[in-house]
């Protein structure tokens, strides 16, 4: 799995991609929870669940159903900061894909047993065919000659690739907030008093 800042960190680079006024900004936290939320599994092991077993580490909780029921309750969280039926389903959106996110860069990861995305209909574990993720090590190995090589790798393959998300998101609204306001210029009457011929 990568590190859980760096699956906050594209929770919150994935806000750029949706309008403020649907994801508000003071929402990133609540994002980021639901990006983190499937590693509570990894608790598991002190209860001696097994890796591979429904409640083990990338089971259930790093299914597509668990990120949709995440984003639901996180949606009632969010839900009284937005104005509007299809802005809070934007918003849902968000939260959804924020929740799923973590499952999908986990199934980029080198190492572990692969994602459970369709547990618990399907126990069957899966990855990408390319996994150029690091896997971080869990608990106290964190921070060991392993712990920086994931660093290193996460910092490749995740942040950067969601900071240029973010300068790209930006640079296409500013567009879109510019071209409509041009055309609002160009609709606007003449105010000379002059019939235009």
């Amino acid at each position: 799995m990568p590190t859980i800042m760096t699956h906050a960190v594209s929770a919150a680079a994935l806000t750029s991609g949706f309008p403020a006024h649907c994801v508000p900004r003071r929402l990133i936290i609540l994002g980021a929870i639901c990006a983190i939320a499937p590693d509570v599994d990894v608790y598991g092991f002190q209860f001696g669940i097994r890796y591979g077993a429904l409640w083990g580490h990338r089971g259930l909780t790093h299914s597509l159903l668990f990120a949709f029921c995440c984003s639901v309750l996180a949606w009632f969280v969010g839900a009284p900061y937005v104005i509007g039926l299809a802005r809070r389903a934007i918003l849902w959106i968000y939260l959804f894909l924020a929740s799923a996110s973590h499952s999908l860069l986990d199934a980029f990861t080198n190492g572990g047993l692969g994602i459970a995305f369709f547990s618990p209909f399907d126990a069957s574990r899966y990855f990408f065919p390319i996994r150029p993720i690091d896997v971080s090590p869990i608990g106290s190995d964190f921070f060991s000659t392993q712990g920086v090589s994931v660093l290193r790798s996460e910092f490749i393959w995740i942040w950067v690739p969601s900071i240029a998300f973010v300068i790209v998101a930006i640079v296409i609204r500013h567009l879109f907030q510019r071209s409509k306001g041009l055309a609002m210029c160009r609709s606007q009457p003449s105010t000379s008093g002059k019939i235009p011929k």
